[in-house]
């Protein structure tokens, strides 16, 4: 593969993880979120905007150091696993903040962390650099899920 090739990929597969936070950002908190009852933790809303594209970008090179490896085929479990975590990170925004469900958005997160705890493991197992990248991301998410709880329960 070409370096072009790979330069090129690389923004590609940056773009693609993406996709899942501008699909994510159109269903702003809004009024319902800042009338719920939230616990002392809750990171400001200013943590967002930051947080989400440095774990984007992590992704999107995890996802892109297996794509170039010539054994990983994109049908593969790794990237099949990898598609349903970045699906289900999309559709949480939608579930919680556009359609205002906390116990389903709940449900719906523990379903992402198990998705990234797989897709970790399978990258891992390929390139144990590209599963690292994953870490953050897991640790983030598994934040975010004790939140959601943690509202559902106030709520």
């Amino acid at each position: 593969m070409s370096t072009s090739k790979k330069v090129i990929g690389l923004f590609i597969w940056i773009f693609i993880c993406s996709l899942a936070g501008l699909f994510g950002a159109q269903f702003d908190p809004g009024t319902w979120y800042e009338l719920l009852q939230k616990p002392t933790w809750t990171p400001p809303n200013w943590a967002f905007p930051i947080v989400w594209p440095i774990l984007y970008v992590m992704m999107g090179i995890a996802a892109w150091m297996l794509w170039k490896m010539e054994n990983v085929s994109l049908s593969g479990t790794e990237f099949t696993w990898f598609f349903v975590q970045l699906i289900l990170n999309a559709l949480w925004s939608w579930i919680f903040f556009g359609m205002n469900l906390i116990a389903t958005g709940l449900a719906e997160i523990l379903l992402l962390w198990v998705a990234i705890v797989f897709s970790i493991l399978l990258f891992w197992s390929r390139n144990r650099i590209a599963g690292m990248l994953l870490v953050p991301y897991l640790i983030w998410v598994s934040y975010a899920s004790a939140l959601n709880f943690a509202i559902w329960q106030l709520n």
